[in-house]
């Protein structure tokens, strides 16, 4: 079996700086000194591995996995679909994609969310699912609502999702957000704005795709995740370059 190697070299003009003033969390969180380049050990690449005995079949079901007997989260139902891809466009199979959100109101089930929307008895927002052999995965949920946060005295996040992938070690995870057509938020965000070039933020935007979409039942929208390369996905735990 041949030794593992590095992780390929990481684009570092695609991310938006780490320090940006209209994003006042990130003078915080913004590091103070040069990035350094670590030596990836063994652990960090090789494993996790993950199989279909670690998830549940109605794992990426949100509107389901946390309901009541009998009893819906209250919303918009969508479908949240893609692939997951490589630079060359080839498909990366059976890796884990994990999503968390707000419930319809803006608030998320966390008990420093304060947020004076409802929290929903029957939505959990978290899920998680294997993409297939062809690299795709698949979530039924309901669509996030927008809600305030403290940055200026009216910012509004858009209604995003968030969504994790691993690859085939630790240092592999990835994070980013996912956003909606046509939310005028989005271009009023002072996170989303930190991001320099338009089209990037454009792979962050899903588009509708009304060729999954369930008639009378369910709204379907499609978010294809490139791990690299030029039309590669933000992730925003990789702020040095994707």
């Amino acid at each position: 079996m041949p030794k593992p190697g590095e992780f390929f070299q990481r684009d570092r003009e695609w991310h938006p700086p780490a320090l940006s003033r209209d994003y006042k969390t990130s003078v915080a969180r913004s590091p103070q000194y040069s990035l350094i380049s670590l030596q990836n050990s063994a652990s960090e690449i090789t494993g996790p591995v993950f199989g279909h005995n670690d998830i549940d079949p109605i794992d990426n079901d949100l509107i389901m996995n946390y309901a009541q007997d009998g009893a819906m989260p209250i919303g918009e139902r969508i479908i949240v679909h893609g692939r997951v891809l490589d630079e060359n466009d080839r498909p990366v199979p059976h890796t884990l994609v994990e999503i968390w959100q707000a419930n319809a109101g803006g608030r998320y089930r966390h008990k420093k969310d304060t947020y004076l929307a409802p929290i929903d008895p029957n939505f959990g927002g978290c899920g998680r699912t294997l993409t297939d052999e062809n690299g795709y995965y698949y979530f039924r949920t309901i669509k996030p609502g927008a809600y305030p946060w403290r940055n200026w005295v009216n910012n509004w996040r858009p209604a995003h999702i968030h969504v994790s992938v691993f690859g085939s070690g630790f240092a592999q995870r990835l994070i980013t957000q996912l956003y909606f057509e046509g939310d005028p938020l989005i271009k009023k965000c002072p996170i989303v704005n930190t991001i320099p070039d338009p089209a990037a933020i454009d792979r962050l935007i899903a588009p509708l795709d009304l060729n999954a979409t369930i008639p009378l039942d369910t709204i379907a929208y499609k978010f294809d995740i490139v791990l690299r390369g030029h039309l590669s996905t933000l992730f925003e735990n990789r702020l040095e370059g994707n």
